[in-house]
């Protein structure tokens, strides 16, 4: 994904001023693709200059008021058009398992306490998905709700799932740190 097309599709949702969007990347679409906030007004500006967008009319005129922005045809256009192509699935790159793997040969000094700092973390992460789950996807039967509610929950239940398979694999990798000979500590 790209932070021009996360954009996009935040002011189809709604249109938004440039903070409005951050604090909505802050809360929802950050949780899968992150943008500074600098990243995101540089974007806002490129996407108004290819007529992508366009800043609504301002409902006051004084300075430093908010600039709240829509998308245009042209905008709508591409985001089709990059939701249609196909996209190969990109190489995963974590760099804690490049830690790990690092540790096998130069020992495992302070990884096993970064282990149980990220498992905190993915469980924090996975506690929060589920109380937004809860929220705003309560259960009322299979393939109930609108298509754009069945599509969000879907994306939510990936990061669900995500944050599962981390609290697992990590739960599991300090298993085996428990059971590591002692001169490997």
């Amino acid at each position: 994904m790209s932070l021009p097309h996360a954009i996009l599709t935040a002011l189809l949702e709604k249109p938004s001023s440039g903070l409005e969007l951050t604090r909505r990347f802050d809360r929802s679409i950050g949780y899968f693709w992150s943008a500074t906030h600098q990243q995101i007004y540089r974007e806002l500006g490129r996407l108004e200059g290819e007529g992508q967008i366009r800043a609504l009319p301002a409902e006051q005129t004084a300075r430093g008021g908010k600039k709240s922005y829509e998308v245009l045809p042209a905008g709508r256009a591409e985001l089709a058009r990059w939701t249609a192509a196909s996209q190969d699935p990109k190489p995963h790159r974590d760099t804690m398992l490049l830690r790990l793997r690092a540790s096998a040969v130069v020992g495992t000094e302070g990884i096993e306490a970064d282990l149980r700092r990220h498992l905190a973390l993915h469980q924090r992460q996975l506690t929060e998905y589920r109380e937004i789950e809860e929220r705003d996807f309560p259960p009322a039967g299979a393939g109930t709700g609108s298509p754009q509610g069945r599509l969000q929950h879907l994306v939510l239940r990936a990061g669900i799932d995500l944050e599962t398979f981390w609290t697992q694999w990590l739960t599991h990798a300090l298993a085996e740190f428990a059971e590591l000979p002692g001169e490997n500590q």
